[in-house]
C-alpha cells in the first residue's frame, strides 16, 4: 500500500475543497443526497458520493489513486456533528 502525502497546506486544502464543492459539485448533487458524504479530489474536481467517509474516499482512490481528497457532508457545515445544526431550511 502506497503512503499518500498531502501536497497542500491544511488551509489550501480547505479553500480548494470548499470552492470546488460550492461552485461545481453542490448544484449537481445536493438534491436527494442530504446527509451523504462527498469526497472531492482538490486537484481535478473529480468526486464520489457515498453513505460513509471511508466508502466515498475509497471509491475516489479507485478512480484516482493519486487523489488529494477533501470530504464534505452534503447539506451540513461539517462532516461530523457535535450538536451542530443542518444547513437545510425547515419545510
Amino acid at each position: 500500500m502506497a503512503v499518500r502525502q498531502p501536497r497542500y497546506s491544511k488551509e489550501e486544502f480547505a479553500q480548494r475543497g470548499d470552492l470546488i464543492y460550492q461552485t461545481q459539485i453542490r448544484p449537481q448533487i445536493e438534491a436527494g443526497n442530504h446527509g451523504k458524504i462527498v469526497a472531492i479530489d482538490i486537484e481535478t474536481g473529480d468526486f464520489e458520493v457515498a453513505n460513509s467517509t471511508l466508502l466515498a474516499v475509497d471509491k475516489l482512490y479507485e478512480r484516482k489513486p493519486d487523489a488529494q481528497p477533501w470530504v464534505i457532508r452534503i447539506g451540513h457545515r461539517a462532516v461530523f456533528r457535535f450538536g451542530s445544526r443542518s444547513l437545510r431550511k425547515p419545510v
